[in-house]
């Protein structure tokens, strides 16, 4: 049905000259090469505020992300703890 009509729409772009339209584009934004776009994000690296442990997730602060659920810090806690007490009695200060 609509076939005809798009056929005549995209007949009559490519009669366009393709500069002016291009001229219509570098108006609105500007055009860069590709080398100088992979230099821009190169010198643009996110700014993390926080850093964690992967191991522990825990914080500078040693507090644990919002996100986790109160039984997975609550685990997570209780084998930080063993460790620790297994490296205490391995050294004799238990």
């Amino acid at each position: 049905k609509n076939a005809p009509k798009e056929l005549e729409r995209l007949k009559s772009l490519l009669r366009a000259d393709a500069d002016a339209v291009m001229e219509e584009v570098k108006e609105v934004a500007a055009v860069l090469p590709p080398a100088e776009l992979r230099q821009q994000q190169d010198d643009c690296k996110m700014d993390i505020g926080n850093k964690r442990n992967k191991k522990t997730f825990l914080d500078e602060h040693g507090q644990y992300p919002v996100w986790m659920h109160s039984r997975q810090k609550k685990k997570l806690r209780a084998q930080r703890l063993k460790e620790k007490k297994k490296s205490k009695l391995a050294k004799g200060r238990a």
